[in-house]
């Protein structure tokens, strides 16, 4: 076969910054030469210091403003992102049995971690195919029913709500920081920082209800063994010392806070959630006006506004499109590795400037065009 020759994209078509991954996600560059000219007042601190206490408070405080969290919710942290947190809900806030509404990669392994705990029974899966949604119905016999509020692999931004007498978790992982939601229908929200907030990864945070919080220490006293690291008892009792029980990455917090205190000067939960909303606008309304790209999530109510994804006319080799962006300087727009389709995922959130995602279009046309000739 003869090699594809090199196609470059003219400077005047590209966008000013390339990044549009779905996590980790871009970082304003604004805030790694601040967390430098930090010196030796934080990296290598102690995260027992008041100066990592500071930074933490403050994060709890900026996302209880953000959210504008109700009585009885406080936000905890702990160390190891939110698949640490599927394996500490599974110790501390199951008690006997959940119920997981699946709709890509990431809501299936919350059920699979479940599914092998000894101490549980097999979870209720209510599955709707990827690119597609479950409905919250009532699932009777559970105490926890767990969700996802954006599905990373599939850009389906999904349906949840109160299921009875159960517990609601929602996996917020790349909503969080950009998608608003009623508070109130949820006991756990629970997301990593290196998506929609901007930071760097190895960190979870949850919102927790009062009702959350009863069910963990109702856990933590029983006979049931918990491995202290994914205590979530001793999480709380960490949080509310504006800390985490073992040492975090201070460069995650750091980057967090600036992302939170940014977002909040800007106006906030309406703020970021317009933004990431032109921003997708651009693309969806590019492809379903497009002869050769079409949106992968085809109900409009389901689409993110924070995550993409764009099926391509089977003469168009989506990868390729994704191989010759990367060589101009437009990275990570590759499909999710498992889902293996013709397909562009596009990162939309807060820190995205809209106008590269109108230049990241005008992008792909010209490669596609180039392609095709």
């Amino acid at each position: 076969m003869t090699p594809r020759p090199p196609i470059t994209i003219p400077s005047n078509l590209l966008p000013s910054d390339g990044r549009f991954g779905s996590g980790p996600s871009k970082i304003q560059q604004s805030f790694v030469t601040d967390l430098a000219s930090t010196g030796t007042d934080l990296l290598g601190t102690s995260h027992r210091r008041k100066t990592v206490q500071s930074i933490v408070g403050g994060i709890r405080d900026q996302i209880s403003n953000l959210y504008r969290l109700p009585d009885g919710y406080e936000v905890v942290l702990g160390v190891g992102g939110a698949t640490a947190f599927w394996d500490a809900a599974t110790f501390g806030l199951i008690d006997r049995q959940s119920a997981h509404f699946v709709c890509g990669e990431f809501s299936e392994k919350f059920a699979t971690v479940t599914a092998g705990a000894p101490h549980l029974g097999e979870p209720v899966i209510v599955k709707a195919p990827y690119g597609s949604a479950p409905l919250p119905v009532a699932v009777s016999g559970v105490d926890v029913a767990a969700f996802i509020h954006n599905e990373t692999s599939t850009g389906v931004m999904a349906p949840f709500g109160r299921h009875s007498e159960a517990l609601v978790l929602v996996d917020g992982t790349s909503a969080a920081g950009a998608i608003p939601f009623d508070v109130t229908a949820v006991d756990a929200y629970y997301f990593s920082p290196q998506k929609a907030l901007g930071s760097e990864g190895g960190l979870w945070l949850a919102i927790v209800s009062a009702a959350a919080i009863e069910r963990i220490k109702t856990i933590a006293g029983s006979d049931r063994w918990i491995p202290p690291f994914l205590s979530l008892e001793t999480a709380l009792d960490n949080s509310r010392r504006d800390q985490t029980y073992n040492t975090p990455s201070l460069t995650t917090l750091y980057l967090l806070d600036r992302q939170l205190s940014s977002v909040l000067d800007q106006g906030g939960m309406e703020w970021a959630a317009s933004r990431t909303m032109e921003s997708s606008g651009l693309l969806y309304n590019w492809a379903d006006s497009s002869t050769y790209a079409s949106a992968f999530v085809e109900d409009p109510s389901l689409r993110s506004p924070t995550v993409v994804t764009l099926d391509f006319a089977d003469d168009i080799t989506a990868d390729t499109i994704a191989s010759v962006l990367k060589d101009n300087g437009i990275v990570d727009t590759e499909s999710y590795r498992k889902l293996g389709r013709n397909q562009l995922r596009i990162a939309t959130f807060p820190n995205i400037d809209p106008d590269d995602i109108a230049a990241l279009i005008a992008c792909i046309e010209f490669v596609v065009e180039r392609l095709a000739g």
